[in-house]
């Protein structure tokens, strides 16, 4: 009995090890989920044309081609587009500070509890 118990406790550390990874792999995804956003919603208000995000997707996508998209794959287009978007001539023609000042003032993106 002594000994199950001791191979239970061994497989509920080891669950809650892969849960931990789990839950840092998520808030990063999260992370690189929010500057996409705000990345976005930068361009929306600097008013850039429909085709050039679309020509930005498909370049993301274009270079992320993969046959098995798995967990790691969503975080390679997250940040394969998030530096797409970076790379974006409206947002470099923007003074950052003017941008991230009006960002911080009204950000629907942040969830107050």
């Amino acid at each position: 009995e002594v000994q199950q118990k001791a191979e239970e406790t061994e497989l509920l550390k080891m669950e809650l090890q892969m849960l931990e990874t789990e839950r840092v792999r998520l808030s990063l995804v999260e992370e690189k989920l929010m500057d996409v956003l705000q990345l976005l919603q930068q361009l929306r208000d600097l008013n850039i044309s429909k085709r050039a995000l679309g020509k930005i997707l498909l370049s993301t996508l274009e270079s992320c081609r993969d046959p098995h998209p798995g967990k790691a794959h969503l975080f390679e287009v997250l940040n394969t587009l998030y530096h797409e978007l970076t790379t974006c001539e409206l947002l470099e023609s923007q003074p950052l500070e003017k941008a991230q000042s009006r960002q911080a003032l009204s950000n629907p993106l942040v969830i107050s509890c």
